[in-house]
């Protein structure tokens, strides 16, 4: 998924979720939970600020789809960013950071 500021603003933003759980550069977390800090921080800062939420609907390792929504592709970035995302993934035990989550939903 990705949020996706109103015209004007900044703050775009992708995580993936299973509708509940989310996932970003941070860790896991609670998707609306996620959401709600976003939205926070960023409206903290710019008075006005908002976004909705939209389903990823493109391939996000395609150079020419992300351009078209003003974003880089992977080999726009220096080095090989889909090994570093790889290698950043490698470090999460990913099933007890979920299972940890959930409970904290209780």
């Amino acid at each position: 998924m990705r949020i996706l500021p109103k015209a004007g603003f900044y703050g775009n933003h992708i995580f993936v979720t299973d509708g509940i759980v989310a996932f970003d550069f941070h860790g896991y977390s609670l998707k609306n939970q996620l959401i709600a800090h976003f939205r926070k921080g960023w409206s903290a800062r710019y008075p006005g600020w908002d976004a909705h939420i939209d389903v990823v609907d493109f391939p996000l390792l395609d150079t020419d789809s992300l351009n078209q929504r003003k974003m880089l592709g992977p080999n726009q970035y220096l080095f090989n960013p889909i090994k570093r995302a790889e290698q950043f993934l490698n470090r999460f035990d990913h099933e007890h950071l979920i299972a940890t989550v959930l409970k904290k939903a209780c």
